[in-house]
């Protein structure tokens, strides 16, 4: 990865494409419910940071392919890190959503 793409942050477009094509996958929202309500992806589960824990009674099934984002990918980057602490083995940060160009629900 170069310094451009790292200081870029994931590609949030095409993470959410990869989250659609893998079978099984969730598309996990960490922002608050204020956020969440102002406009989200389609399809995904609001599950804000601060209530991380209860991520086993939404996910039970730790092998479940995880797809994190928040309102700019920082919030997301340390859901990622405790849900690997939690023991969830296939999570990928996908960003922010102020860099997604697609359809979003309100």
């Amino acid at each position: 990865m170069g310094l451009l793409e790292f200081l870029r942050g994931p590609d949030m477009d095409a993470g959410v494409a990869q989250c659609r094509q893998t079978p099984g996958a969730v598309l996990l929202d960490v922002r608050t419910p204020e956020e969440y309500r102002g406009g989200h992806i389609p399809g995904s589960r609001n599950l804000p940071l601060d209530a991380l824990q209860g991520v086993t009674d939404a996910v039970p099934d730790k092998g479940t392919p995880l797809f994190v984002y928040c309102r700019s990918g920082a919030r997301s980057g340390q859901a990622v890190r405790l849900l690997g602490q939690m023991g969830y083995t296939r999570v990928t940060n996908i960003g922010g959503i102020m860099q997604y160009h697609g359809k979003v629900e309100r």
